[in-house]
């Protein structure tokens, strides 16, 4: 089953338990897939639609802060919540000890010395880490050990 064909499972079953906010939130994601193969003029691979989900769930990030800011606390658990359903369909997220102990694995590696080489080991860390780990996170990591 690809994902798309889940997603449209997913939308249905919260259709018939009347789940609002999960049907609202599948339904954008469905919609949003659709526009980037229409984009495209071909169906898109499990892979572009988990980096669409991504872009979907830092939308929502972005968005739960902002509201935050605003004092906008019922919009700002709305965006939690429709990010919350979004990382549902990401792959598990790697956590941080992880992510450090491999960024170092590369540093060694690559030889890397210093913030001249940042992009040499985030040629390396981007792909390998791709939907399983934020890559803001990656990049304020890399830093930290690069300075």
């Amino acid at each position: 089953m690809t994902l798309k064909e889940k997603l449209l499972a997913h939308m249905k079953e919260a259709l018939r338990s009347k789940d609002s906010i999960r049907l609202n939130t599948i339904r954008s994601l469905i919609s949003a897939t659709k526009n980037q193969e229409i984009d495209l003029r071909r169906e898109l691979q499990d892979e572009e639609v988990l980096s669409l989900i991504t872009r979907e769930v830092k939308k929502r990030k972005e968005a739960s802060s902002l509201y935050k800011q605003g004092g906008r606390t019922d919009l700002m658990e709305k965006e939690d919540q429709e990010q919350l359903i979004l990382q549902a369909y990401l792959p598990k997220q790697v956590s941080e000890e992880v992510l450090r102990k491999r960024i170092q694995e590369v540093i060694e590696e690559t030889g890397a010395d210093g913030m001249k080489d940042f992009g040499k080991i985030m040629k390396v860390l981007v792909p390998e880490f791709k939907g399983k780990a934020d890559n803001a996170l990656i990049k304020d990591l890399a830093g930290e050990f690069l300075s």
